[in-house]
């Protein structure tokens, strides 16, 4: 499956704190602002810091309260397009590009943390696949980036994302109890309404391998009218109470995370198997929307070697996946 280069896919700062392992620094944290509510509280960025380290992710870690896109800013870390200018007028609780400068130092360094977690409570030009905008709302879910560099062949970068995606279903199911699934690459379903996507980033640079950001946005407290049509929440799926703490939760989706990778890196051949194991698109009659409006219509026979969806016999490397019934 190709993976596009130049596409993507979710309060002032602090003194950044060094939590007990070193691994997970916080370079900015979010401050009480105007749309947090009791019943959804903002991320508490010391305590997510804290399980990250404890955890051994080894990932550097930005919370915000507002950004234009986590995954743009990412990119610019990646390609080394930060400067050292002050916050503007116009965003002045959005990171400041001397925020994201740092961050690019330190990715930078030979004793560089194995990655980089940017979240923000509010994404106000987030791009999901097929260059889709989005916005989020403070408290309704997560929108989380994370940098990394893979270390795999070339060839089999085109699975990360449906890494990811088998990453973010076990997670789901594991903390939350909600029965998730995939729609073909890697977006997470329950019942055939969208509960969170996912896209991947590929940022090349010469003699080293590239970097990736991964993008993710997940439903927690959003409920119907904050929607788009056939989507659904953590909450509205029943998840218990317990299980919606926001800090608690993305902690145990980036720990999951970091173990997917890593046990992806020492055997890049097992990832079919995991991902096909909790891909609902398999088997079903499925409509494969193509670039320029073409249309394949089909049953989806399996995902080959290369992440491609295998319908009726022909490979599709891209596309938007619609489940017929």
């Amino acid at each position: 499956m190709h993976v596009p280069s130049d596409a993507i896919s979710p309060d002032a700062p602090v003194a950044p704190r060094a939590s007990d392992g070193g691994a997970a620094r916080v370079s900015a944290a979010p401050k009480r602002i105007a749309d947090a509510t009791p019943a959804r509280p903002l991320l508490d960025a010391p305590r997510l810091a804290d399980f990250l380290s404890a955890a051994g992710t080894d990932f550097g870690l930005t919370v915000v309260s507002e950004i234009d896109s986590t995954n743009a800013a990412l990119v610019r870390v990646a390609r080394a397009q930060t400067a050292a200018t002050a916050p503007t007028e116009t965003s002045p609780t959005s990171p400041t590009e001397a925020e994201l400068a740092e961050v690019g130092r330190r990715w930078r360094q030979v004793d560089a943390p194995r990655g980089h977690v940017l979240v923000a409570e509010r994404q106000v030009a987030g791009r999901g696949r097929l260059d889709r905008s989005w916005e989020s709302r403070v408290g309704a879910g997560l929108t989380v980036s994370l940098l990394v560099r893979p270390m795999v062949e070339p060839a089999r970068l085109g699975w990360l994302p449906m890494v990811v995606g088998t990453a973010l279903v076990s997670a789901v199911r594991r903390v939350t109890g909600v029965t998730a699934s995939l729609k073909w690459p890697n977006d997470l379903l329950v019942d055939g309404a969208k509960l969170a996507g996912i896209l991947v980033e590929l940022v090349p640079a010469p003699a080293i391998p590239p970097a990736a950001v991964i993008g993710f946005g997940l439903n927690v407290h959003a409920q119907s009218d904050e929607l788009p049509p056939r989507s659904t929440s953590l909450s509205l799926c029943g998840a218990p109470t317990s299980a919606l703490d926001r800090t608690t939760l993305l902690g145990e989706l980036l720990t999951e995370l970091a173990g997917a990778l890593v046990r992806w890196e020492r055997d890049p051949m097992s990832a079919r198997a995991d991902y096909l194991a909790v891909c609902a698109t398999i088997g079903r009659r499925v409509r494969v929307e193509l670039p320029g409006g073409r249309t394949h219509l089909g049953t989806a026979m399996d995902v080959d070697a290369e992440g491609r969806l295998v319908v009726d016999g022909h490979p599709f490397s891209a596309g938007d996946v619609v489940h017929l019934r």
